[in-house]
């Protein structure tokens, strides 16, 4: 299959959820050599981002900078109290694009690919298509 989705549930208000294994499975099973793979995370409380996974400290600074930048006690106009979730979202991104070499996934020693879950716990769908 060269197309499909990733359900991804998460746990708790805010966290990153790394995905790349699932992605290379996804890559390996395409059976493309080279190529590129597309994320689509079609959600607006949520992102995707690519960073260091070695160090869980990262993505605890991550989180913690962004509620900095993006306050939860403005007077937001949303009624659904998620705004800050919204605004991550968008600072963060929705897609992301790697590169697949060899038949594996592109990206360097350190990086991971993280869905970035802002307003959970929730069971969320991504889209994912390998193009040759």
């Amino acid at each position: 299959m060269k197309n499909g989705e990733l359900a991804v549930t998460t746990t708790v208000r805010m966290e990153f959820v790394d995905i790349t294994t699932r992605l290379a499975e996804a890559v390996h099973a395409s059976g493309v050599y080279e190529g590129v793979l597309y994320l689509y995370n079609p959600h607006t409380t949520a992102g995707l981002t690519i960073n260091e996974g070695a160090d869980p400290d990262v993505k605890r600074d991550m989180l913690a900078v962004l509620q900095e930048i993006v306050p939860a006690n403005f007077p937001y106009r949303h009624a659904e109290g998620n705004s800050p979730a919204h605004l991550m979202t968008s600072l963060v991104g929705s897609s992301a694009v790697v590169f697949i070499n060899g038949g594996r996934l592109e990206l360097g020693t350190w990086q991971k690919v993280y869905f970035c879950e802002f307003d959970g716990p929730r069971k969320r769908r991504l889209r994912w298509r390998v193009v040759a």
